[in-house]
């Protein structure tokens, strides 16, 4: 009996895209915009735990921008960038996702820096919130609950990005919640 040739675009590859992720050579590359930005200017590539990697870069990154902004600009900011960094993170996720040849590949990690911005948002800027913003983002990111895992279904760069978003607004809203019943005291 002979096996039939194995499918290289069965399972989560996209048919007729390139089976090999970390082939950057490939026929089939995704434009240099959206590998930056999918990539966060690399950090995708970071081993282990890219994602983890990302959201590290994420929260030293905004930590280095707010204190340097006026605290009546802070929040708006924070929302203007998670808003941004989404809309630019879908179309980008979505194009590099196909010339992988993957359904959500993990160096993709646009979808961890907006879902660790919109944790961050209206936070007060302590190493301890922070911190806590971190480890919230990677839980719910990480466990993903109801309805997390159905928006990660979503097609292409959509499912890519916006479970990462919903992920970054359980934390957000568990973040608020332990600043307002002061269960985290940031002084």
């Amino acid at each position: 009996m002979t096996e039939a040739p194995s499918d290289p675009s069965a399972g989560s590859a996209v048919a007729g895209a390139n089976p090999d992720p970390t082939n950057r050579h490939s026929r089939s590359r995704a434009p240099l915009w959206a590998t930056l930005i999918a990539t966060f200017f690399g950090t995708g590539w970071l081993r282990p735990g890219p994602g983890t990697w990302a959201s590290t870069v994420t929260v030293l990154a905004w930590a280095a921008l707010s204190y340097r902004l006026s605290p009546s600009v802070r929040t708006p900011v924070a929302i203007a960038l998670a808003i941004l960094v989404t809309l630019v993170g879908i179309p980008a996720a979505t194009r590099v996702a196909r010339a992988s040849g993957m359904k959500d590949p993990q160096f993709v990690v646009i979808d961890e820096v907006a879902g660790q911005l919109i944790t961050l948002i209206a936070v007060p800027l302590a190493w301890k919130t922070f911190l806590v913003g971190f480890i919230l983002f990677r839980g719910f990111d990480i466990v993903k609950p109801l309805p997390v895992r159905q928006v990660e279904a979503l097609p292409e760069g959509t499912g890519i990005v916006l479970d990462d978003v919903a992920a970054g607004l359980y934390a957000f809203i568990v973040m608020h919640l332990l600043l307002h019943f002061h269960l985290l005291r940031y002084y």
